[in-house]
């Protein structure tokens, strides 16, 4: 019987192969352009591959010169599995720098409208979006900064954006193309231009001597006001009063132990999941009660319960920007999802590894969250990312020969976790930014033309940022691309529920000091990860493994190769050669 490989060259030799975009591959110095249109030829026409008949993934068999299965574009004819739960692969985005539809510089609702196509079109038959099914929405609603953190009004889109009518549409356009939207809600302060805030700073002001009463003013108690002036607390102007804003001057801390403010606060998300989204990205959680986490946990409790009994598929995820031992018993919140700090940031585990710490790092790591997390909440969704707003661009993380492969690399380290997945927009091209924050928020690179259509000029502040990459117009062209890397990971994950659902089981046995092997099981089903996260080629010997009931070897299902560089994995018999900084995955 014929190998895919041997059917994809004996088209290409008669001159039969033809595509509208090519994927061309260097094999023992013979280009091959290979398509699912190919592969699913070569297996009917050839009679290449057991599983042809049945509309399966076809079984990899070993090429006659003895160099193994190195089709990696395999994944072409492996249907998407997608399920429509709270697993999902996150997209974030900061309006501000994503998109403009008007001319004026600066991101908007109607720009992020028209590149949705670009993170999901909604059509499962085309390759052309990333096939991301959630967007996580930086804050958009009305705000005196370029940032939006502190609200002025939590019930309406700030204007630079667009309108109420534009926010529907977007919603209504993501419903089409079966993305989550979430957006940012911010309830550990206010903006100081907040009515709430604006109504009773004047209030105290002329109060006078006499004592204030939440009756005469509500708003009193939504915030933390004193006569004595403790660290984070401010003047209120002509009075002797002081307010709380840890944070800064402008940000009045929010008072959570207010009844009132609670009742707003349920009446601010029914508002908006009446609307249609999906639900919310909640910031600074370790703030509500700084320095208590116990009543930080108490309070996400009765915002998490509030939230699902409004919707019950709601999706929470929260931010406790802390060491894993400490943000881990916020899931006893009930809360579904708190990000998962330890692996993200040039400090994280994945850059650690990638920078020549021992791949054991991460497959412990990633192998001990079910009881880590579980054992707060077994209902947990971990909340797996790599960068954020916060941090510096992950391109930043790597130098030398190899910071290419590491960049494609740590994509895959990422959203090949269990959970919903978090890609902060223009990682996928290599984005870079660093240093103060507006660096970090910088314009989606959509072209290297910075007068191009869709270009934001970015926030006031940021310093000029010399990207390590090409944009996207070049990128699409190169299938070799960081953007290509992440949309075939991305494919990838969405054609194997196990990689987002499974739970997974470190092989210590296996793996070695640059090489980690997790098995994921879901639903009766199981998926073998392999990842290379070294420099040089490593031979690992996988035969010994049991997957879905078989040892390892030539019957097994591939149902992905991941070369970073131009020396493709190869299989035979249960031992894989892969090259340094790749991913293998078996089912």
């Amino acid at each position: 019987m014929r190998s895919l490989f041997d059917c994809a060259k004996w088209y290409s030799d008669i001159g039969y192969i033809r595509r509208e975009s090519e994927i061309m591959r260097k094999r023992n110095g013979i280009d091959i352009k290979i398509t699912s249109f190919i592969l699913s030829a070569a297996i009917l026409l050839a009679g290449c591959g057991a599983n042809a008949d049945n509309g399966t993934t076809p079984v990899l068999e070993n090429s006659e010169d003895g160099a193994g299965s190195v089709v990696e574009d395999v994944t072409d004819t492996i249907p998407l599995n997608m399920i429509d739960d709270n697993y999902r692969t996150y997209y974030e985005v900061f309006v501000y720098s994503f998109c403009d539809s008007d001319g004026d510089g600066v991101g908007d609702l109607q720009g992020l409208i028209s590149k949705l196509d670009y993170i999901n079109d909604g059509d499962d038959t085309t390759d052309t979006d990333l096939g991301c099914n959630g967007i996580w929405l930086m804050p958009v609603n009305p705000s005196p900064t370029y940032h939006k953190y502190d609200v002025a009004d939590y019930y309406a889109i700030d204007e630079t954006y667009g309108t109420m009518e534009d926010f529907k549409e977007l919603l209504a356009e993501c419903d089409k193309r079966g993305i989550k939207v979430i957006m940012d809600l911010v309830l550990n302060h206010s903006s100081s231009q907040n009515p709430w805030f604006k109504e009773a700073y004047t209030y105290l002001q002329e109060l006078g001597d006499g004592e204030p009463d939440a009756e005469d003013c509500p708003y009193f108690d939504y915030y933390h006001f004193s006569k004595e002036q403790s660290g984070g607390y401010y003047a209120v102007e002509g009075t002797e009063w002081y307010y709380e804003a840890q944070f800064w001057s402008e940000m009045p801390d929010l008072n959570l132990d207010c009844e009132a403010l609670k009742k707003e606060i349920s009446e601010i998300t029914d508002f908006w999941l009446d609307m249609g989204i999906g639900g919310f990205r909640l910031d600074a959680v370790k703030e509500y009660y700084s320095g208590a986490p116990q009543a930080n946990v108490e309070f996400l409790s009765w915002l998490t319960d509030t939230v699902k009994s409004q919707k019950e598929d709601a999706y929470l995820v929260g931010e406790a920007w802390l060491p894993m031992t400490e943000y881990a018993p916020y899931y006893a919140s009930g809360i579904d999802s708190i990000f998962d700090f330890a692996f993200a940031d040039k400090d994280g585990i994945i850059s650690k590894v990638l920078n020549g710490a021992p791949a054991s790092r991460y497959g412990e790591a990633v192998a001990s969250l079910k009881e880590v997390y579980g054992s707060y909440n077994e209902n947990y969704i971990d909340a797996p990312f790599y960068t954020n707003h916060d941090l510096g661009r992950s391109a930043g993380y790597y130098a030398g020969d190899y910071s290419a492969n590491q960049t494609k690399l740590a994509a895959a380290m990422n959203l090949f976790m269990s959970g919903s997945a978090f890609i902060y927009y223009g990682e996928e091209l290599g984005m870079k930014g660093s240093g103060k924050d507006e660096n970090k928020r910088a314009p989606m690179y959509w072209s290297m033309d910075a007068d191009a259509e869709g270009m934001c000029r970015g926030p006031a502040d940021m310093d000029a940022v010399k990207m390590k990459f090409e944009s996207l117009e070049e990128q699409q062209t190169d299938d070799d691309s960081i953007y290509h890397f992440y949309k075939k990971v991305i494919k990838v994950r969405n054609q194997n529920p196990e990689i987002a659902r499974g739970t997974a089981e470190y092989l210590e046995g296996v793996s070695k000091d640059t090489v980690c092997v997790l098995r994921k099981t879901y639903d009766g089903s199981e998926v073998l990860l392999v990842f290379v996260t070294g420099s040089e080629t490593e031979e690992v010997d996988l035969s010994g493994i049991t997957l879905n009931g078989s040892a390892v070897g030539d019957e097994t299902e591939v149902r992905a190769m991941f070369a970073t560089g131009q020396e493709q994995i190869t299989l035979e018999g249960g031992m894989a050669k892969m090259p340094g900084y790749s991913v293998l995955v078996l089912k």
